[in-house]
């Protein structure tokens, strides 16, 4: 076992014959910082479902084919997947198609980071069907108040109508969910995100999953093997991120 105690430091993640790498542990900030690092990340079921699946992943940890995280508490299992392939975006070739720029243009949006962090986790969370579980909304708000998860906020007014949360490890950004009440106001918030980790020099947006909306602004797949030998080679002290409020130019 590796000095900081996680299983993630010594794990082959790349390796792993399946995109489930581990189970269990908890969502601490501890844990999260150690996955992250080493290109994992946790993707539970649904609230509706945690319990449901809860019984084969247990059977999977028993049979010795996913490893047990250390101090798994009781309750469901957590999951925690590299996927391959793996989706990214290279921060300064960020593409913003021309209708975008267009819709930015006219909606004088303004951006800011880190200003809301618990409302966008909220609003991210507020769908009918999400693994954004309480016990996430948990762990990645205490994450926040340690420095390590971020959120950027769109704006019109005095009005929050988009936005992403994500973690930052080292020089490397993972998003994990966005949300928009004014439609291109999630899409405005990457290119926001993009903008300001390039300016302080960190090239890797991870999206961790394709998606065609982000497809058309530069998402391209890259083998898990290459993701996460880039992730773990960008780990050292994170850059202050910029958080001034901006007026999003397209």
């Amino acid at each position: 076992m590796s000095p900081t105690g996680h299983l993630f430091d010594v794990m082959d993640v790349a390796a792993q014959p399946r995109e489930l790498v581990a189970l269990g542990g908890r969502l601490d900030p501890e844990t999260l910082r150690a996955a992250y690092r080493n290109g994992v990340f946790p993707w539970p079921a649904g609230v509706e479902d945690e319990h449901r699946q809860d019984r084969p992943l247990r059977r999977l940890a028993r049979r010795g084919e996913v490893p047990l995280l250390p101090g798994t508490p009781d309750g469901p299992l957590i999951p925690w997947v590299s996927p391959h392939p793996r989706a990214v975006v290279a921060t300064r070739t960020v593409r913003v198609p021309r209708s975008l720029r267009q819709l930015i243009g006219r909606a004088r949006w303004e951006t800011t980071l880190d200003a809301d962090f618990e409302h966008v986790i909220a609003a991210c969370a507020d769908r009918e069907s999400t693994w954004i579980t309480p016990r996430m909304i948990a762990g990645y708000t205490a994450l926040h108040r340690e420095g390590g998860a971020h959120s950027i906020e769109v704006w019109q007014g005095r009005r929050l109508v988009g936005g992403l949360y994500g973690v930052l490890s080292g020089r490397v950004f993972s998003g994990e969910s966005m949300f928009f009440v004014e439609s291109g106001a999630s899409k405005a918030a990457v290119v926001d995100l993009c903008r300001r980790l390039a300016e302080v020099d960190v090239p890797i947006l991870d999206t961790q999953q394709e998606s065609e909306h982000l497809r058309v602004m530069g998402q391209v797949l890259v083998h898990r093997t290459e993701y996460v030998a880039a992730a773990r080679s960008l780990q050292g002290a994170s850059p202050a991120l910029p958080t001034e409020r901006r007026l999003l130019v397209g």
